[in-house]
């Protein structure tokens, strides 16, 4: 089955796959191939790709993405987000840096509005920082 994940800045993956983990508005969905046909909303979080059945764990593939959509069928699936980061493009000390100042807006969000744009960067950099500690684990 085809992934294609697609961002604002153009195509991140367009590959052959065996499965990917995919967060949605329902929770984590498993996609294999020959699954029903699905849209659904994707929310911030970690999309994990297995290219071949045989994979171990340590060949595992991250991504960080931010919300958008999925649209999926028994052949493909086209992930449809603003971001997405994998390990490689996320520097761990610069979003725990952004982290950090994230959580300094939400303390001193004076209304609405900035307390959400505070919450949205927290999570952004949230799921940037376990991308990027799954990177590192896999790497050892």
């Amino acid at each position: 089955m085809n992934l294609q994940l697609i961002t604002l800045q153009g195509i991140k993956v367009d590959h052959e796959i065996y499965e990917a983990t995919i967060p949605t508005d329902a929770g984590e969905i498993g996609v294999f191939p020959g699954h029903e046909p699905l849209v659904t909303v994707a929310e911030p979080g970690v999309i994990v790709i297995r290219y071949n059945r045989g994979d171990s764990d340590e060949k595992l593939d991250y991504y960080a993405i931010s919300g958008g959509i999925v649209t999926i069928s028994p052949t493909g699936i086209r992930v449809l987000v603003d971001e997405a980061d994998s390990g490689e493009d996320i520097v761990e000390s610069e979003s725990e840096a952004a982290l950090k100042r994230a959580i300094e807006m939400r303390d001193k969000a004076s209304n609405q509005v900035e307390l959400e744009q505070a919450l949205e960067l927290m999570d952004r950099h949230a799921v940037r920082l376990k991308v990027a500690g799954l990177r590192r684990r896999r790497r050892r």
